[in-house]
């Protein structure tokens, strides 16, 4: 049986995704738990959708291998066995499923707003959709620069939320586009500027955001392919939201007595 799995993670808490020899990351977590479950052999590896940098988080990856064990039965032990990884959905795939075959990505980059200039940014944001060369806004690895944006977007307020829609990215490519637009909004350079770089009509380094706000929001396959939902890690994501709301309220009060003014 082929087994898609759809999973979410704290990028932070690992060494980014790829296994690595020696080093914690979310593939090989992933494959760790699998093979001692003996859901897959020792020889087997995971087929993986987007194998993101280190500090990006997830929503929505997704990983497929073969196994002859119960899907329930698989997921069941993963959902209490990974520290920080989540299975949030699962399906019985074709056996020829390769999850990289998806027919569009989502990312969403999160930006605290402290004064930036919304119609500047905005407008900057749409530059990149439709197709380009993304030479100026990758790490470039060899692949064709040439990539195609769906769609941008821009929500809102303090903190804001920039998604970008495509098949497929360039390495740092949303962090980098992302670093130019915060310039443009910022008023550190102009659209004109942005978009010589965007037509190839110069070469400039714009630099990169970081890691941490970066989420893969979600892949999207053909309608045949159906994930299941996990009660289990949706209960256990509610419960983490509501750990958080609380710390985010401490968080606030401690900010509020830092700034009262000594008392004797």
């Amino acid at each position: 049986m082929r087994l898609a799995l759809k999973i979410a993670y704290d990028g932070t808490l690992y060494h980014g995704f790829a296994r690595q020899p020696g080093i914690e990351t979310i593939e090989g977590a992933l494959e760790k738990n699998l093979r001692e479950m003996g859901a897959i052999g020792s020889g087997e590896h995971l087929r993986v959708a987007s194998r993101t940098d280190r500090g990006v988080s997830a929503a929505g990856n997704v990983v497929a291998f073969n196994t002859d064990m119960d899907s329930n039965s698989v997921v069941n032990a993963l959902v209490h066995t990974l520290k920080g990884i989540w299975v949030v959905g699962f399906a019985e795939a074709p056996d020829d499923f390769n999850p990289r075959h998806a027919l569009k990505k989502k990312y969403r980059y999160y930006l605290y707003n402290d004064g930036i200039d919304m119609a500047a940014l905005k407008e900057a944001i749409n530059l990149f959709v439709g197709e380009h060369d993304f030479t100026n806004f990758a790490r470039l690895d060899g692949r064709n620069p040439i990539r195609k944006i769906l769609k941008a977007k821009v929500s809102g307020s303090r903190i804001l939320k920039i998604d970008f829609e495509g098949k497929s990215f360039l390495w740092n490519q949303v962090r980098r586009m992302v670093a130019a637009a915060e310039k443009a909004g910022r008023g550190e350079i102009s659209i004109g500027e942005l978009e010589n770089a965007i037509n190839g009509k110069s070469k400039i380094n714009f630099g990169i955001s970081p890691p941490e706000n970066l989420l893969l929001v979600n892949l999207y396959y053909k309608k045949t392919l159906k994930f299941r939902g996990v009660e289990e890690t949706g209960k256990f994501a509610s419960e983490m939201a509501k750990k958080l709301e609380v710390k985010i309220a401490m968080s606030k009060d401690m900010v509020h007595v830092c700034k009262l003014p000594l008392t004797k």
